[in-house]
This record gives C-alpha cells, structure tokens and sequence, in this order.
C-alpha cells in the first residue's frame, strides 16, 4: 500500500474515532449548532452506524435534510446518574413534576408545526386534565410556570422547538406573554430513546425490553450478544466498570478470548485507551471529548472537596459518614472565604453529602451503612508526599 493510501486509511480511522467520541458526549448532534461536527458524521454515516450497530446495539439516525445526527443510546440497567437538567442558571436535576411536563409537552407539540407558550400551555392542562394520574397543570401558580418554563427551554435546547418572537423565560413572570414557536416535530419523536413505545409498554421496565437479545429464553447467540453489548455499553457510559458488578454471563464473556479482543478492538477504533486490571476495566479518552463530566475539575466546590476527602478514603481506609462530615467542616473552617453557599449551619454535612455524590458518580467510593470506602480506581488520585532523605 503507497504511503498516500496509508494517510487516507489513518486520516478514515482517526474521524471516525472522532465522530463516535462526539456523538458519545452528545447524542443529538445539530448542524445549527455545531456544523464541522455534524457534517464529519454525515460524511462518516455507514461506519458509523455499523460501528455503533456490532459494540453496541446502539441505532445512529442521520438527517441531513433536517441538520441533525441522534444517537438511539439505550442502557442495559437504568440509572438515575444522568438526569435531565433545567437549562436556568441553577442547573438543578429535573424533578417528577419537570420530567411529567416535559413528556406532556412533547407530546401535544406533535399536534401542529406552529404554537404560542399560552396555546402549549393550555393543552397541557387539558392534557394533564384527562389523566387520571397526572396532577393538574395549574399555570397561575408561579411554580408551575417554572415548571413549564424548564421543560419548554430543555426542548429548545434539543432544537425540538425554536423561538420565532418572544423568550421562553418571559413566561415565568407573566402568564400572559406572547412567545412564538416553530416545531421540529420529526425531532420530538427522534428524541424518545426506548426501545418500546410508551404506548405498547405495559410498565416503565418495559420500554427498556430489546426484542433482539431474546427475552426469557435467549439463545446461545442471544446471549452472547447482550454480553457484548451491555459490557460496551457500560465501559462507555461509566467512568469505571468493576467485575464485582458484572453478571456472571457478562463476567465469562469479558474473560474469554473472544470478549477480550473485541472490548480491545472496540476501544482501539473509538480512539480510547483500555486499561484493564484485576478489579475492572476503564476507558480513557485523551481528548476528553467524549465525556459529560469531568474529575478532577475545579469548576465547582464539591468537586474540590471530593478530591481531598478522597485522599483522606485512600490513606486512612474505610472511615465513617460522620468523620467525612468533620473533614467538610473543617474544610469550611479554613478557608472561610471559600464555598460560600455552604458557609452556614449544616454546610459541613451538604459538601460532604455532595462531594460523596459525585465520588460515587466517578466510581471512586462506595457507601454501605455509615461507612464510606475507596475503590481501586481512587489509586489514580493518590496524593504522593515524597519521603525525606538525610544523610549521616
């Protein structure tokens, strides 16, 4: 092969990579918001879905008409540690009542390619009205519009809908402001990622029931491609992936020959650096692309707290909730100037309770009872105090 098809070959594998390691950090990429992303994966479109398609069993949908690349992600287990986000400055994690009005928002969007936040927000209460479950929407109540508000912007985010005159938060203080909308209704259906319709499922486990792993009584087959699916599906959604945790059908699959080529084979094409040990495996991306959060990171006060209360996990061994609620304080008291929305009663225990969030987040600590634990990838952070030497 001649030294230019080598670079052709090379440069190929290396945006691929690229593509996959994008879309793993944002399923729903749009050519309004970032064109050279969106069209590296349309020009990369059949790889990439067959790569997607073989490690993880995971659907790539392409729009280029529509300016949009949606990634179908689909978990194995269901995990509460990535919630939805309100697009306002607090960046608080969707509640029952936000996750109720967005469902029912998307839903009554379907109906018409044009809306007003007023129109939107009355079908919601006649939606809500006629569900039996469903509390009602009451948009005169300052809370609810709040409610409606981050539901409606998380939509806009996703380029569901856009604003043609007026701001969504205008709602927020005004029942009554005029805002109009242009629907993407082809996005709102894509943006369902269950391989059930809600309409089919008898309950909400059976949304996430994939046809193709065979159900009560998989074949040999079957069985094996939901090992290698559910395994590659963890490495790249996880920070960490322990053995302990494994099934016993995806443990004998990830030691086998086979299993351990193809976890290798998917990281190497994916552009990831596999680190396998004896507790577990872990994918390391050099670019940090393809990640959502990031640790160490100083971009907030429990993520800095999370790191020093890991040193004291690592050096000092299991210790109590209570003694990581001393340690917090005790942070706070030193530096006073520093965190101040934990710079009152209780503080102590709320970093704690935060930085222990995100450390378990990481795969870095584990809660059992009152006590709190390192895990072996909390090594990688191991703070190296040198030894001093003197001489006779």
């Amino acid at each position: 092969m001649s030294t230019l098809a080598n670079q052709l070959v090379r440069a190929e594998k290396e945006e691929i990579a690229r593509a996959i390691k994008t879309l793993l950090g944002r399923p729903l990429v749009s050519q309004h918001d970032d064109p050279a992303a969106f069209d590296l994966i349309r020009k990369r479109r059949q790889p990439l879905t067959q790569w997607f398609d073989y490690f993880c069993g995971w659907r790539l949908v392409v729009e280029p008409r529509q300016g949009y690349a949606r990634l179908v992600k689909v978990r194995s287990e269901a995990s509460a540690t990535r919630p939805a986000r309100r697009r306002r400055t607090t960046r608080a994690p969707f509640d029952r009542r936000r996750y109720t009005l967005l469902c029912l928002c998307a839903a009554e969007l379907l109906t018409s390619p044009v809306t007003t936040i007023g129109m939107l927000a009355q079908r919601v209460v006649q939606a809500a009205a006629v569900e039996a479950e469903v509390p009602a929407f009451d948009p005169v109540r300052a809370e609810e519009r709040a409610a409606f508000v981050d539901a409606v912007k998380l939509l806009e985010h996703y380029g569901a809908v856009s604003a043609m005159d007026g701001t969504t938060d205008s709602y927020l203080a005004d029942e009554d402001a005029k805002v109009l909308y242009r629907v993407d209704t082809t996005r709102v259906i894509r943006l369902l990622a269950a391989p059930v319709p809600p309409s089919r499922a008898a309950d909400v486990t059976a949304l996430t029931a994939e046809a193709r792993y065979g159900g009560d009584e998989p074949t040999e087959t079957q069985r094996n491609l939901w090992a290698r699916h559910s395994i590659i599906r963890r490495l790249l959604d996880e920070p960490v992936v322990y053995r302990d945790e494994l099934t016993p059908a995806q443990s004998a699959y990830a030691a086998s020959l086979t299993g351990r080529q193809i976890i290798r084979r998917a990281a190497e094409e994916a552009g990831f650096v596999l680190e396998e040990r004896a507790e577990g495996f872990l994918l390391v991306d050099p670019d940090a692309t393809a990640t959502d959060a990031k640790f160490p990171d100083d971009g907030s006060h429990a993520k800095v707290a999370a790191l020093l209360l890991l040193d004291l996990l690592v050096s000092a061994g299991p210790v109590t909730a209570a003694r990581l609620d001393a340690e917090a304080a005790g942070l706070l008291r030193r530096f006073p100037q520093w965190a101040r929305a934990y710079q009152s009663d209780g503080g102590g225990p709320r970093l704690a309770e935060d930085a222990l969030d995100i450390l378990t987040l990481f795969g870095l600590a584990r809660r059992s009872g009152d006590r709190v634990a390192a895990l072996p990838a909390a090594a990688r952070y191991r703070v190296d105090r040198g030894t001093d030497l003197v001489e006779d």
